[in-house]
């Protein structure tokens, strides 16, 4: 069964649904928690800002994510360790399968928001990134139709 779990977050109602769906099958197997958050440092361009002050707010927001993720995981006694991930746009899934490599993890879990269309056709999504390359199984969590329309 899976012992070492790593888990994507990124602060979305979607993601907080992988994040419990992976706490129910931590509790079940005792399993660890690595959960994960890539955080943006593609230059700035639009607002002005420099691109370090951009790549420091956004490790900012993502230490916040991190923080709010491992909190609501550690209450249901369940190990839980988080790292934060930097990489540019293209990069996010490359570097969610390359921590999962690195840190032995035997399971991803993560969340999708299921883009249709041609956005999907033409930019993919993180998560498709990682199931086409992800050395272990991957599950991915949908948000209901209804639910997603809520909380965008």
């Amino acid at each position: 069964m899976y012992r070492r779990m790593l888990v994507a977050v990124d602060g979305s109602h979607t993601s907080d649904m992988a994040l419990q769906e992976a706490l129910k099958l931590a509790t079940e197997t005792k399993a660890q928690l690595h959960l994960v958050h890539v955080s943006d440092i593609s230059p700035a361009v639009e607002g002005g800002l420099d691109p370090e002050t951009f790549r420091r707010m956004a490790r900012q927001e993502g230490n916040e994510v991190l923080s709010k993720v491992a909190s609501l995981a550690s209450h249901s006694g369940v190990n839980v360790e988080t790292v934060l991930l930097e990489a540019g746009p293209r990069q996010r899934s490359k570097a969610i399968v390359d921590e999962a490599k690195r840190w032995e993890a035997d399971l991803i879990v993560m969340g999708t928001h299921g883009r249709a269309g041609v956005a999907r056709l033409v930019l993919g999504s993180v998560a498709e990134g990682v199931v086409h390359v992800a050395p272990v199984p991957v599950i991915l969590i949908r948000c209901p139709q209804g639910e997603k329309q809520r909380h965008q």
